[in-house]
């Protein structure tokens, strides 16, 4: 029985009706899915890098923090003297630090000899720091953080293994994933007196350093060597305390370029197998820890399925959507025949063109009948995937304005200004100029937060970057280093007076009351400049003699501003050019 040309083409344009809705909703949900995968991937990316570069700031924090307590005439005091007024002023200190930082377990100075008995110690017992009578204090001189710490040079760490902590004295964490970092304490000269020496419980600081992550992100670490440390399974993280190895490696084969150097980054979406498919990113991050390799590798992960919500529930849709529009060119090709031939290809086409990423055009969407609902549909479709595209977007600025910025200040972060600094090197020796570099510390900063809160701190920083946003040009740049600590990089164009002219008005600038509160607060500081080439030839050079030019002024005890001359030939120091504030 042949069919007429009527049924024939009903029949085809049923055919292609359904064809277009389905190739329409396929092509979307596809082209949703690569998206929010590459979104993902971002994002993950992102998160991690961000978490990576907390851990470097917290490390140098612990560090800052350590070589304040070395550099205490009153520790020093302890180790030669041994005099109970000076071990019970430093251990207030110590019960504050902790207090300070919920991560630190213990603290404590460990003296060079009568076999590195502990002189001060200060264990966490639960939420309470509490210092261990001079009856309990122990002889330490055979553990690595005090003879591998007290041969190192000044400003060197030692910086422990991460492992299990099998000590068993109170308040030191026994059975917890433990870090140590220590610091010799001398007089100046010659050999050490003792160390200063901080327990970190790595759960805890890792708590505190992903509390703002999502809920369903998932963290890795892992040692250079690849040995797990913290992984969502607790009976994989430190095997190797158990006799095991379980390296990080082995399940995301990917990562192994990290370990060995070769690579900085990896994102990997990894197949099901024990558990879920899953899409993680690992970032490598170097620390100076030969214990640890020299380096950690940090991850995150998140199920596939979670990350690819929004591209689930828009399959449902399309599902429904295309099972109606189907329905509808049906019901359409049996009434219009001939008449639907054009507009279903016009919209199949639109459908194919915005599945390679171009808008829908030619749409019927002013028809009253199932062609004019498909089209819709369709124009729909299209906003709600160019809406959650744009949500997307904007996610990922934001993820890469908080790594590049300060969260306090809003200023430039260590990271960005480096980047900075370092494109300004390159054309400063392409191009035969010169490059200043101005190291700003806030002088008893401390004392604002001990009187006033860290939240009246806080609002003085942010006063303070303002005033020195406002005071330089726009080619110059500003970043907040960490704690009181501010840099500016100046343009092109400057020379030794103008730097000094600028240093000076960014001192005044800074020496202006600060209102908070209803008081005005009184701020001073020391402003260390260095400049390319005469102080340095890389950025690392500049940031540290410009850092040194500010200790000295520093040291001199009324704030103001100090260039640093030519090193001489076996004069580490340097000569420090003081020059009068005003």
């Amino acid at each position: 029985m042949r069919l007429g040309l009527a049924t024939r083409l009903t029949l085809w344009m049923a055919v292609l009706g359904c064809g277009a809705a389905g190739l329409t909703g396929y092509y979307a949900w596809d082209a949703s899915c690569r998206l929010e995968r590459q979104s993902a991937h971002s994002e993950l990316l992102t998160s991690t890098q961000v978490l990576a570069r907390r851990i470097t700031l917290n490390l140098e924090s612990i560090e800052r923090n350590l070589q304040v307590i070395a550099r205490l005439p009153v520790t020093r005091q302890v180790l030669e003297h041994d005099r109970p007024d000076d071990a019970d002023r430093l251990a207030v200190l110590f019960a504050g630090m902790l207090d300070a930082n919920p991560s630190y377990l213990q603290l404590r100075v460990i003296a060079a000899n009568r076999h590195g008995l502990e002189r001060v110690r200060v264990d966490r017992m639960g939420s309470v720091p509490q210092r261990v009578s001079e009856a309990d204090l122990e002889e330490k001189g055979h553990f690595p953080y005090v003879a591998d710490a007290l041969p190192l040079q000044d400003g060197a760490f030692y910086l422990s293994r991460i492992s299990i902590n099998h000590e068993t004295s109170a308040g030191a964490g026994p059975g917890l994933p433990m870090l140590q970092m220590a610091i010799p304490v001398r007089e100046h000269v010659g050999p050490a007196l003792g160390v200063v020496v901080v327990n970190v419980d790595l759960n805890g600081l890792f708590r505190l350093l992903a509390a703002d992550l999502p809920e369903d992100y998932q963290l890795y670490l892992a040692n250079g060597a690849g040995d797990i440390l913290i992984h969502p399974d607790a009976n994989r993280a430190f095997a190797f305390d158990r006799g095991q190895r379980a390296l990080l490696q082995d399940e995301f084969a990917p990562v192994a370029p990290l370990l060995s150097g070769d690579r900085a980054n990896a994102v990997i979406d990894a197949p099901e197998g024990e558990r879920p498919a899953q899409i993680a990113a690992f970032v490598a991050q170097n620390i100076d820890s030969p214990a640890n390799g020299d380096r950690l590798v940090l991850g995150l992960s998140e199920a596939e399925a979670v990350a690819l919500t929004q591209s689930t529930a828009m399959g449902w849709a399309l599902l429904r959507i295309v099972g109606g529009t189907s329905l509808v060119a049906l019901l359409g090709a049996l009434l219009l025949g001939r008449a639907l031939t054009r507009p279903l290809n016009a919209m199949a086409a639109s459908a194919r063109g915005f599945a390679d990423g171009h808008e829908m055009k030619d749409l019927p969407l002013r028809r009253a009948d199932e062609l004019g609902s498909l089209a819709r549909s369709l124009y729909e479709l299209q906003a709600q995937v160019r809406r959650q595209l744009g949500e997307l977007r904007h996610k990922q600025d934001e993820l890469a304005h908080l790594s590049q910025h300060d969260s306090l200040t809003g200023l430039a972060n260590r990271r960005l200004f480096m980047d900075r600094l370092e494109q300004a090197l390159a054309l400063a020796r392409r191009h035969g100029r010169r490059v200043f570099l101005l190291f700003i510390d806030l002088d008893d900063f401390k004392i604002i937060n001990d009187r006033h809160g860290h939240s009246a701190g806080d609002e003085v920083l942010r006063v303070l970057a303002q005033r020195l946003q406002s005071q330089v040009r726009e080619l110059d740049t500003v970043a907040r280093l960490g704690g009181d600590e501010f840099v500016v990089l100046l343009g092109d164009a400057v020379d030794g007076a103008q730097a000094s002219v600028v240093a000076h008005k960014l001192l005044g600038a800074l020496r202006e009351p600060v209102s908070v509160a209803g008081l005005a607060l009184d701020i001073d500081a020391s402003i260390g400049v260095s400049n390319f080439p005469e102080d340095g030839q890389s950025a690392s050079e500049l940031l540290a003699h410009a850092d040194r030019a500010m200790y000295a002024i520093k040291a001199l005890g009324a704030g103001g501003v100090g260039f640093i001359g030519q090193v001489m030939p076996g004069d580490a120091s340097g000569d420090i050019r003081s020059v009068p504030a005003g």
